[in-house]
């Protein structure tokens, strides 16, 4: 581009500009060496609105030419957030909020990165279905907006697709744990306060957004999220390690001194990762002084052996050089720490017992186990809760196809009963054009059943397609709704169809008699099907009631003196009055249920 012209769009001189196109306007093709940046580009990015309507008037598709980075003039004005001229080049050609850059970024991401909350209102509400090109992206303008700190753009992109906070990015992460690791509380009460349930979604390595919060030392997120769920902070990763793990390997003093002043920590701190570390064991390898003191005082369990037999002793001994392993090494032979070479066999299920049961020992264990002895009951409520995941997530997946599916059955059945109504059984009258059958009772019979089945099947599916549930208690009351109404269809169309027989046969005897036989037939085969189901539903109400009825009486059998946790007890009372939201899967041994 000429160095004159990127002078005159950079300072917006019109008349100078003016005066370079009267002299040739091929002037104005000319772009920025290595960006390809076009003189609209630049007039966006500046905010010359002025400029920028010259420049369309003379050139209109220079609205959606793009750079180097497949960037058209409305992600430059976008970015800045000249409001007037976004709102111009809208006008001109809507379909450039569409484009992505090279990134795969819209528009709408560059306000939102911003932070330019003017421009994401004018976005969306200029062009309503812009948010739907996000749809297939795994990143959104929401974790945009939540790495930004842009509390209202997190509000307005909410307001718009709710369902945006439980998609994931190519890292697994869920806005909430952007929000988290950021340490943006506001936003994150925002994403709490729309569903509580967000604190519970695992990223690719397992992490909620409890362990970012962790990671990073968000004291006061932490805080916000253990009044949402408690039961978050008993969730390990997919590596074994629960928050207290992530704490101390990323040397987070105030939170481990959090979590211990504010929750019942005893099964926490003595629980071992894949690899068969504990807490100690993390703090000890990294020879944080501090953390390894206070983890003493709070009573960890000094002389649990981890996969390989080795103890926190070990450990630190294994680097005897470093200058933190002098003043941690004899913390530990104070507090009764001793060798894997100093420790007898015969004390392992002892203190097996006592470290999964959450009483303080001083036990010693046996460090010559194998990876496969080690900390058995660990390993089993590990496999127990990756199977119930499995099993939620199944469940998941059954409720959306079961949604699919019953939709369409509506449509089918719609469609059904649509070509029946308007091609009635015994046909029009040439003359009238009225049905010739009307007058008979079985018609009449058939058009009532007919038109219920109709109407209930069309409300099915505009209910179905209006309604987008993004949680599974949601789901689970709309498609129990849709199912009982899709039942009550069914049965009208079966009886629409009989009618619509019996409406066609002549009055000779033996064909009556062989319709009554058909009805018998068919019916008593409906009522089978209709009374089998019956029954499942009903053996699966029971097992839900019987299920509900043993946590109850589990929670009563638990004195006070008890090694429960804090977050255990109050998990179990809140679903005591609540119901637990996964009921279905926990109460159901058939590897299905019914609505």
């Amino acid at each position: 581009m000429d160095r004159l012209l990127q002078e005159t769009v950079t300072k917006g001189d019109f008349l100078t500009f003016e005066k370079l196109i009267k002299q040739d306007e091929k002037v104005m093709m000319q772009t920025l060496p290595g960006s390809m940046n076009t003189v609209l580009h630049l007039a966006s990015r500046f905010g010359h609105l002025e400029l920028a309507k010259e420049i369309v008037k003379l050139f209109p598709e220079m609205v959606s030419m793009e750079n180097a980075e497949l960037e058209t003039p409305l992600h430059e004005a976008c970015r800045e957030g000249h409001l007037e001229t976004v709102t111009f080049l809208v006008e001109t050609d809507p379909w450039i909020t569409y484009k992505v850059n090279s990134r795969e970024e819209s528009a709408l991401f560059a306000a939102c990165e911003r932070g330019k909350i003017h421009v994401v209102k004018m976005l969306l509400d200029s062009v309503p279905r812009l948010l739907m090109l996000e749809t297939d992206m795994a990143n959104t303008s929401l974790h945009v907006a939540v790495s930004s700190g842009s509390t209202e753009i997190v509000k307005e992109i909410l307001k718009a697709r709710p369902d945006f906070a439980r998609k994931k990015n190519v890292q697994g992460w869920t806005p909430l744990h952007a929000a988290c690791s950021k340490g943006n509380l506001e936003i994150a009460r925002e994403l709490l306060k729309l569903d509580s349930d967000l604190c519970l979604i695992p990223d690719s390595e397992g992490r909620i957004p409890l362990h970012c919060a962790a990671i990073k030392g968000r004291i006061n997120i932490i805080d916000e999220i253990l009044s949402s769920s408690l039961e978050s902070a008993e969730m390990t990763t997919y590596d074994g390690q629960t928050i207290l793990h992530l704490a101390v390997k990323n040397n987070q003093y105030e939170v481990v001194k959090y979590l211990k002043e504010t929750l019942n920590i005893t099964k926490l701190v003595n629980m071992q990762d894949i690899d068969g570390n504990t807490v100690l064991h993390l703090a000890t390898a990294s020879k944080l002084t501090t953390m390894v003191t206070y983890l003493l005082k709070i009573g960890v369990e000094i002389n649990c052996s981890n996969r390989k037999g080795y103890t926190a002793l070990d450990v630190v001994e294994a680097d005897g050089s470093n200058s933190g392993a002098l003043a941690i090494v004899p913390a530990l032979l104070e507090a009764g720490a001793k060798r894997c070479d100093q420790l007898s066999p015969e004390f392992i299920d002892i203190q097996q017992a006592t470290i999964h049961e959450g009483v303080q020992s001083k036990s010693m264990s046996w460090p010559n186990k194998t990876p496969e002895y080690c900390s058995p009951r660990r390993h089993r409520r590990h496999k127990q809760n990756r199977h119930r995941a499995k099993q939620i997530a199944l469940q998941n997946d059954g409720l959306r196809n079961a949604r699919k599916t019953i939709t369409v059955v509506a449509v089918l059945i719609a469609t059904v009963t649509f070509t029946a109504g308007i091609n009635p059984p015994g046909g029009f009258s040439q003359e009238t054009g009225r049905a010739i059958r009307g007058n008979h009772a079985a018609f009449k019979v058939f058009l009532v059943c007919n038109v219920a089945a109709f109407f209930l099947s069309i409300g099915i599916v505009n209910v179905l397609v209006s309604i987008v549930p993004f949680t599974r208690r949601t789901m689970m009351k709309l498609m129990t709704l849709t199912h009982k109404v899709m039942w009550v269809s069914t049965i009208f169309m079966t009886t629409a169809y009989i009618a619509a027989i019996w409406t066609i046969l002549p009055n000779d005897r033996g064909d009556r008699w062989v319709l009554v036989e058909l009805v018998v037939f068919g019916g008593g085969c409906t009522i089978i099907v209709f009374f089998g189901l019956g029954l499942m539903l009903a053996r699966h109400w029971h097992n839900k009631y019987k299920w509900r009825k043993m946590k109850e009486k589990k929670i009563k059998d638990d004195s006070p003196h008890s090694s429960i946790s804090r977050v255990e007890e109050m998990k179990m009372m809140k679903n005591n009055q609540d119901g637990s939201s996964n009921s279905d899967v926990d109460s159901s041994d058939h590897g299905y249920h019914l609505y």
